[in-house]
């Protein structure tokens, strides 16, 4: 088919993911025809820079040629097979060297194909775990407002970004919310962060989190994160110090803690895990995305032996985890992880971050200068930048402005995917963008803020 024509009936039959699809009822989506390392093309050879990595999967760029080898040669042995009964070589070798990159205590593996549902087997897993204890009570679930775990009715139970759940209120579980350290606009109402440089306070958001467990500990069941950086809740990056006293804080209580590391996984935050910048271990952590190093859909739920002991009995008393997918632990998808961390390994990746890492955080400071930008903020290989109609009273633009999706319309006319979380754009670049690349995409990405900008204020 020509282009016209798949476009055409792209318009009479797909509806697509969180998109507002009158939006394209003048114009035509963005149509991507290949790509290759951190360029995206569309049908006439016109190359964006993937700034986002196509939803934060993409770890080395696309097409990397030692991943796609081992997807060919995978796809000469075995395609699929269910994973109930049955084993195969790829996800036995990725168990163990994964569990090289984690912590000791991590050391049970069960495999699914999403981030949504690596999060969903957590909670299922701790909820099922207190009632084989004895423990029936702890029922409850803790999470952080601007939270966001997965599109499943239970995932979404955990969430506090109000525009993905509010249509589904009455179809999902009630978890205690607690306020974000969301430092920009403190939950706390200190006045002690400034734009650029940094909090000044003694982290009294954590004494909301505290109080709150404190409260009702005996009910809680385990608390769920996202560490150091909140994706969908407008990439708002917190304390490591937060993240470090959280996990005293359940030990203290005897409560799981649940790290959801979909996003922050495998080199984002400048560290394999984002964990690791506070040297913490949970009783369960979610991993997906850049799994696979973006290519195919596989995800992973790694819990303790002690969690994995609750459930390991004769099959008569009941406490078999009932809970599978049919292409869990997918032979082709494992093979794209293993062939990932082949690439961790044998280019070095980790080690060439730092410098990249601190290109990319200390430019991304300029921006404070454009009128409509009222924060900056970042981790590892991310950096964002929130929108404002008013710097000195951090007023946001009414949602009618909207000011993310023009800065996202003038982007692609530069070659940018900016792709915004309402009027917050950001920068989650692939692993592999070079320094020269960078300074192309932090350049184009100011001029098109500015110009936006002119557009915006008087």
């Amino acid at each position: 088919m020509d282009i016209e024509t798949l476009l055409k009936l792209d318009k009479e039959l797909i509806w697509h993911p969180y998109t507002q699809m009158k939006d394209f009822e003048e114009r035509d989506l963005l149509y991507v025809d290949r790509a290759e390392n951190v360029f995206l093309f569309d049908h006439r050879g016109k190359a964006y820079f993937d700034t986002i990595s196509s939803w934060w999967c993409i770890t080395h760029g696309h097409n990397h040629p030692v991943i796609m080898e081992r997807i060919r040669e995978q796809l000469q042995r075995l395609d699929q097979v269910q994973f109930a009964g049955t084993t195969h070589q790829g996800p036995i070798e990725l168990a163990s060297r994964l569990r090289g990159y984690l912590p000791d205590a991590l050391e049970k593996f069960f495999f699914s194909d999403n981030g949504s549902t690596a999060v969903e087997v957590a909670i299922k897993m701790s909820f099922q775990y207190w009632k084989h204890v004895g423990q029936p009570k702890r029922e409850l679930f803790v999470s952080l407002e601007h939270g966001y775990h997965g599109d499943t009715l239970g995932t979404m139970g955990l969430g506090g970004v109000p525009a993905f759940e509010g249509p589904f209120d009455a179809l999902t579980f009630d978890s205690l919310r607690v306020p974000a350290p969301y430092c920009y606009r403190c939950p706390a109402g200190k006045e002690l962060y400034e734009p650029g440089r940094g909090r000044r306070c003694s982290l009294e958001c954590f004494g909301i989190m505290e109080e709150e467990v404190e409260r009702r500990a005996d009910e809680i069941c385990a608390v769920v994160v996202e560490p150091l950086l909140m994706g969908a809740g407008g990439m708002l990056v917190y304390p490591t110090e937060y993240l470090s006293r959280l996990s005293r804080l359940c030990q203290k209580h005897g409560i799981h803690l649940i790290l959801d590391e979909v996003a922050t996984g495998f080199g984002r935050t400048g560290k394999m895990f984002a964990m690791d910048h506070a040297g913490i271990c949970p009783d369960f952590v979610c991993l997906s995305k850049g799994i696979t190093g973006g290519t195919l859909p596989l995800a992973v739920t790694v819990t303790t032996k002690g969690v994995f002991d609750a459930f390991y009995a004769d099959y008569s008393l009941g406490k078999t985890f009932f809970h599978g997918h049919t292409f869990t632990a997918n032979p082709i998808c494992s093979a794209a992880a293993l062939g990932s961390l082949d690439v961790f390994e044998s280019e070095g990746v980790l080690e060439k971050l730092p410098e990249r890492i601190s290109f990319l955080q200390g430019e991304k400071e300029r921006f404070l200068d454009i009128d409509i930008v009222g924060d900056v903020r970042g981790i590892g290989m991310v950096a964002a930048f929130e929108l404002v109609k008013d710097k000195a009273s951090r007023a946001s633009f009414d949602s009618k402005v909207r000011a993310g999706w023009q800065v996202y319309l003038r982007g692609l006319e530069k070659g940018l995917v900016l792709r915004p979380l309402a009027d917050v754009i950001y920068l989650f670049l692939p692993l592999c963008t070079t320094r020269e690349q960078m300074a192309t995409i932090l350049d184009k990405t100011e001029e098109t803020l500015k110009e936006v900008s002119g557009t915006l204020t008087p």
